[in-house]
């Protein structure tokens, strides 16, 4: 459903249904902090050592923070899945490391511990906004968004908007959908401090991805649609991959589809087609389970076997010297 408007997705001409909408919204979880160098490291790792960290009343001691940033360290950590929430024994909660938390977070065994490479952030951002459950405003910018140049109240209006259309029932303040709002801009904008340095000047690591341009007036972005030299051609394919998984069973998925569909790369990376491209026909020139190919007058990526895998050793060959480390101290 897109603005109110059910859709139905092709793969390959099989049905592709889209995400369904979350149980309710999830806003202003953050406490108003974008992602910091360091806290999703810092999560992972102190979880792992004290898996109740995060319900301890001394939880900001072990963090090294200020007490009003560890709800906004457990939010992020939650968000972007490098944890989970799960239970002990006693059924008490505790967070649990996901997966990909320790494919990537790991001090032994992940392949970017402390987050060097700019594809770890496109990869983190992929998961976030696929997150409608618990970044309910991310996933409605990129993926649902329309306003080509915006502010953070025309984007807090359009939320406001959006969820009295899904959710008629629910009731969120205002301020929830401002604060939501202005972190995505601080967290994927370039700011201009020279007005002085602060909290609100501190420069989010994901404004490295290139997602928002300035517009035109003052206090306004806009998406910068097109290449993004930063990100890997691998990472492009293998989230391809993983969208093309929510497919049932389907080998192909058309090139349109990976650049406009709710969902797709190319709409979370905001990538023109001719960029989608680019990138997939470079990884399938090296890659024998993958080929783009015309058919029937559209561009297709078809791949062999279940995507989901191929996806996963795809991202993870981007790290070769790490991936080689771990891959041997594992034999």
């Amino acid at each position: 459903m897109v603005d109110g408007t059910q859709i139905e997705l092709r793969v390959g001409g099989a049905p592709f249904a889209p995400d369904p909408l979350p149980a309710g919204p999830a806003f202003a979880r953050h406490d108003t902090f974008h992602p910091r160098h360091g806290w999703l490291k810092k999560a992972y790792e102190l979880s792992l050592q004290t898996p109740d960290l995060f319900t301890r009343a001394d939880a900001a001691l072990h963090l090294g923070v200020g007490k009003n940033m560890v709800r906004a360290i457990r939010y992020w950590a939650y968000a972007f899945g490098v944890l989970e929430l799960g239970a002990d024994q006693a059924g008490h909660p505790v967070s649990v490391r996901t997966e990909f938390g320790q494919r990537l977070l790991d001090e032994q065994s992940g392949l970017d511990p402390y987050l060097e490479d700019t594809a770890s952030l496109w990869l983190l951002h992929w998961r976030l906004v696929n997150r409608p459950e618990l970044a309910t405003a991310w996933h409605y910018t990129f993926f649902r968004f329309a306003r080509a140049e915006f502010s953070a109240r025309h984007l807090s209006v359009a939320l406001q908007e959006y969820v009295g259309q899904q959710w008629p029932d629910t009731r969120y303040a205002d301020s929830s959908y401002e604060k939501d709002a202005s972190c995505i801009l601080r967290m994927y904008g370039v700011q201009d401090d020279a007005g002085g340095a602060g909290e609100d000047t501190i420069q989010c690591p994901f404004a490295e991805l290139g997602l928002l341009r300035p517009g035109a007036e003052p206090g306004t972005f806009a998406f910068a649609v097109g290449p993004k030299a930063a990100l890997p051609a691998r990472v492009v394919a293998a989230t391809a991959l993983e969208y093309a998984a929510r497919g049932a069973g389907a080998r192909t998925i058309a090139l349109p589809r990976l650049v406009h569909d709710l969902g797709s790369p190319g709409m979370a990376f905001r990538l023109s087609e001719s960029a989608l491209y680019a990138a997939l026909e470079s990884v399938a020139a090296e890659e024998p389970a993958l080929s783009v190919a015309e058919a029937a007058g559209v561009v297709q990526l078809a791949f062999e076997g279940d995507p989901l895998p191929l996806a996963e050793r795809l991202w993870t060959e981007h790290y070769p010297t790490r991936a080689a480390a771990v891959t041997g101290a594992a034999a």
